[in-house]
């Protein structure tokens, strides 16, 4: 017998367990569903739809809409929705399960007048930046199926940190840059408040939540008269080897404030014992990546962002 309904009470356990089998190169813990999920102040146990079949958990789709404004100074996107994560365990495959989770999903987002679905982009609790086509392929298809088409290809990029010294180049640059007057450092506690507004006003409101998150000694700013850029790692899911995130204002690009960020974060990071620097979420051709290319940074995964309208 196959049921599907809204999550409750109990679920959490074998919603784990469950997943951890069908998503194996992306695992969840406890921790992380309770704080990123059932905790999201926007989460409604009616959008996560889970599949029991025979008495067991077998999948789950979730559709998310916003209740409450990412930050003060941002709307609630109300005809936009969200589906961050589905799945259905090895077993139960290729039985039209997967459909039918989504379409649940989709039903729910549909009935709050959401008109447009992403996949997989919400922020900040997204798993990944969107469908990785070469480890779910399944996924990939259902979801064009299902009307989603791509609309950007964002790449994971890694290095490893093992004998990291910094490039002499990035030295003369940054000490080029001190002698105008910038200044590479932690920021002061007084200075959050301002980073924060930097971040969530320049870049995205996500990014300033997740410095106001931050260990401030995992930050590093670049200053002259205000903030001009910022670099942090360890900002998401307690991960101190995740890089990110990192921005240099518009006006200032072009003076190397960002390659000398970059390796003062490294530096860092390799200060502390960590054995390599990852993100999740960058253009492939873009300006970044090839600040990041030329950092040694590497592609490791491609991700399809996908929409239906």
């Amino acid at each position: 017998m196959t049921t599907v309904r809204a999550f409750a009470a109990g679920d959490e356990g074998p919603l784990v367990a469950a997943w951890n089998r069908s998503l194996p190169t992306d695992p969840a813990t406890p921790s992380w569903l309770r704080e990123r999920v059932l905790l999201d102040p926007n989460f409604d146990p009616e959008g996560l739809r889970v599949a029991v079949v025979d008495g067991r958990l077998a999948g789950c789709a979730y559709g998310v809409r916003r209740l409450i404004p990412p930050a003060p100074s941002t709307d609630l996107e109300p005809g936009t929705g969200w589906i961050p994560f589905f799945f259905v365990t090895p077993e139960h495959r290729g039985r039209g399960l997967g459909r039918r989770l989504l379409e649940e999903a989709l039903a729910f987002l549909a009935a709050h007048g959401r008109t447009t679905v992403e996949f997989a982009p919400y922020t900040p609790n997204y798993v990944l930046p969107g469908v990785d086509p070469e480890r779910y392929p399944q996924a990939r298809r259902l979801l064009e199926k299902l009307g989603f088409r791509t609309v950007s290809t964002p790449v994971a990029m890694d290095r490893s940190l093992d004998g990291y010294v910094a490039p002499e180049a990035v030295g003369e640059l940054r000490a080029a840059r001190e002698r105008e007057g910038y200044v590479f450092r932690a920021p002061a506690d007084g200075e959050l408040p301002e980073l924060i507004r930097f971040a969530a006003g320049t870049f995205s409101p996500d990014w300033g939540e997740a410095i106001r998150r931050a260990d401030p000694g995992r930050l590093i700013v670049a200053r002259r008269e205000r903030i001009v850029g910022f670099a942090a790692y360890g900002a998401y899911r307690e991960t101190p080897e995740r890089f990110g995130p990192f921005g240099v204002d518009p006006v200032e690009r072009g003076t190397g404030l960002g390659a000398v960020l970059l390796d003062a974060a490294m530096t860092r990071m390799r200060a502390e014992g960590l054995r390599a620097s990852w993100f999740l979420w960058t253009g492939e051709t873009g300006p970044a990546a090839r600040l990041y290319g030329r950092a040694g940074y590497r592609v490791t995964r491609r991700f399809h962002v996908m929409r239906r309208t």
